[in-house]
């Protein structure tokens, strides 16, 4: 039907309608001619006494409230909303003065709860003798138009601000607030799916205040649980009128926060060839989910579903090309200090080499061969050097792809010492021990994941190592739970394990303590080292995974052996970590606080509580920083 067409048909109506009205007044119709001239209007018609008993109510009033004449005859119906009686009563007056009323728009209750907006037209009836008897209304239900109007406004709304928003999760909070105003909801969800773990997280939380939704950000769930699972799973809308009779309702959610839910409807959120997550919004706030709200929701639904896919689609691209942006510097300063580190063991030999030429003339030795040998060694670590040099020129070009000189680098430093080795000794242990600590620096390996049980691993672990920390006076706390097993190249978990423990000894002063901690949690086992040492700067914290965390320099570290304090190291355990999380489905989660007594990086700690003139002993220095990193092995 055209426009124009359903104008002229309102008219139509509103035209019969006071026609009615006028007859009535002119007339003096009896009741029986009164409901047979109302019985056939095609809105809402409602005929009351003036003590407001009702004496009749048409079809369309039965059909669109709900109740019956049978049921209401006689009595008052209660159906006026709270907010709208000192309205309504104040009409009514104005209505018995003028004795007529036309175009009140307010809201009444139907019978099963549900609340309407509509728009009242009334009069009052007389008898022949030009007495008041009743009064007679007329309703019209807005209900659909007025959800239509604010649903298309809300809807232009949410369209002018997928342009506006440059993060999801600000879209998704407006987008969220808006569903709340067009539902009359008290919370609003956005849930999207996880597909590698086949779980369902919440995007977005709209409910009581920000303490409330912060409850919401951690909880997952698996995608074929709950009401919102079964939605995602079946790609359909579901309401449920009531949760406490529902049996695949998932209580946790309401266990773990403060939202108690009656009712509940949820959407899928659909692309054309997949369902990307669920909108669902629970306890409405007046009467019950209808079919109109699951149209209107479903709207809202089909018109975010693409934008949310593009921004969490470029969001995790601008995620991942951080990551690979901070990885090839971390890897570029990497190479830039094993280039450094090259040099002095390659200067040392020169210089060795210089030795012995000069001690072979100095005696007089007349051995060509050796001389060749010598100077052939020389020339080629000279070589090295060159090369070492101009790496460290190459470096300092931002687009410079490090790994292919590296490994040019790597190889010459072998095949020349092999060839200096062979040549100037017999002990071949040593050119054994060289090549091995190439190969298994640089060298490519074979490994094999395998079944691990950390409550049984790191206590054995912890064996082995205590030979090169129990002459640190730190106290060893460890906790160990039953977890189920974790599935990784034993080599791999012995390099991360031991570089975090010697990290914690190596920033954690004498008299202090080491917690290390395993647990089961709902994601998998958990490996937990904290310790109680003089912590990260947040500056550093920054540094360790988004560029190179630069460990003390070489002269610290190189008087001092493996786990004494601030002995330092290379700097790459942590980044090495890093990197193997990657590949070995784990995650790496950092939780430092600088010592307050020494807040900046060049602050010096005495190594020692008993020695610390700030520290209010141990209790004091438990307190003042320290560093907790936990391994969460992923099922």
């Amino acid at each position: 039907m055209k426009i124009a067409d359903k104008k002229s048909t309102l008219q139509d109506v509103q035209s019969d309608e006071k026609l009615a009205f006028t007859r009535l007044k002119k007339e003096n119709l009896d009741q029986n001619r009164v409901h047979s001239l109302l019985k056939f209007l095609p809105d809402p018609v409602l005929a009351f006494s003036l003590d407001n008993k009702v004496e009749y109510i048409n079809p369309e009033f039965e059909k669109v409230f709900g109740w019956t004449l049978k049921e209401v005859k006689g009595k008052n119906i209660k159906f006026i909303p709270d907010n709208a009686i000192n309205q309504t009563k104040e009409r009514m007056k104005q209505l018995r003065k003028n004795r007529s009323s036309y175009n009140f728009e307010t809201q009444r209750y139907t019978k099963d709860g549900r609340i309407l907006d509509i728009l009242i037209n009334g009069s009052i009836l007389y008898n022949q003798n030009n007495k008041a008897t009743g009064l007679v209304l007329v309703f019209r239900d807005l209900t659909t138009e007025k959800r239509m109007t604010k649903s298309n406004q809300i809807m232009f709304k949410i369209s002018k601000a997928l342009h506006h928003y440059q993060k999801l999760g600000d879209l998704i909070t407006f987008i969220n607030k808006e569903i709340q105003k067009l539902i009359s909801v008290e919370g609003s969800f956005i849930m999207l799916a996880d597909k590698p773990k086949k779980q369902l997280y919440f995007l977005s939380a709209q409910y009581r205040d920000s303490e409330s939704e912060k409850q919401f950000e951690k909880i997952r769930f698996p995608d074929n649980q709950g009401v919102s699972g079964r939605v995602y799973k079946s790609g359909k809308p579901l309401i449920i009128p009531d949760v406490s009779k529902c049996s695949f309702f998932l209580k946790r959610i309401t266990n773990e926060t403060d939202l108690n839910t009656n009712n509940m409807l949820s959407v899928p959120l659909k692309l054309k060839d997949k369902t990307i997550g669920v909108v669902t919004v629970a306890n409405k706030l007046h009467g019950e989910f209808d079919n109109i709200d699951t149209e209107l929701l479903s709207m809202v639904s089909n018109t975010i579903a693409l934008p949310i896919e593009n921004a969490r689609i470029h969001e995790e691209l601008q995620k991942s090309n951080k990551e690979l942006k901070a990885l090839n510097h971390a890897k570029d300063k990497v190479v830039n200090h094993l280039a450094h580190e090259l040099k002095t063991p390659i200067s040392v030999l020169g210089a060795s080499i210089k030795l012995l030429l000069k001690k072979y003339r100095t005696e007089g030795l007349e051995n060509p061969l050796i001389k060749k040998i010598l100077e052939r060694g020389l020339r080629n670590l000279n070589r090295i050097l060159e090369v070492q040099n101009e790496v460290e020129d190459l470096l300092r070009i931002k687009d410079f792809k490090a790994y292919k000189i590296l490994n040019k680098l790597v190889d010459a430093c072998k095949d020349e010492l092999a060839i200096l080795f062979e040549n100037e000794t017999e002990n071949t242990d040593i050119l054994d021990r060289v090549n091995e600590t190439i190969e298994s620096v640089f060298g490519p390996q074979k490994m094999y994941a395998q079944k691990v049980f950390l409550v049984d691993y790191i206590p054995k672990l912890l064996k082995k190592l205590r030979l090169g920390f129990m002459h640190r006076k730190c106290l060893l706390n460890t906790q160990m739970e039953k977890t189920l097993p974790v599935y990784i190249p034993p080599e791999i978990l012995e390099k991360i394990t031991t570089g975090i423990i010697r990290n914690a000894f190596e920033y954690t002063p004498d008299n202090s303590k080491i917690d290390i901690i395993v647990k089961q949690t709902a994601n998998g086992p958990e490996l937990i080292i904290t310790d109680y040492g003089i912590g990260f700067s947040k500056e550093k914290l920054h540094l360790i995974f988004e560029n190179y965390f630069a460990p003390p320099e070489s002269i610290d570290y190189s008087t001092k052996n493996a786990y004494d304090f601030n002995a330092g190291g290379s700097g790459f355990d942590l980044l090495r970590i890093k990197i193997f999380s990657e590949f070995y489905n784990f995650k790496i989660e950092i939780n430092s606080e600088r010592c307050s007594l020494i807040p900046n990086d060049n602050d010096l700690c005495p190594g020692d509580i008993d020695l610390c003139q700030a520290c209010a002993g141990q209790n004091g220095c438990f307190n003042s920083g320290g560093t907790s990193i936990h391994i969460q092995f992923l099922q």
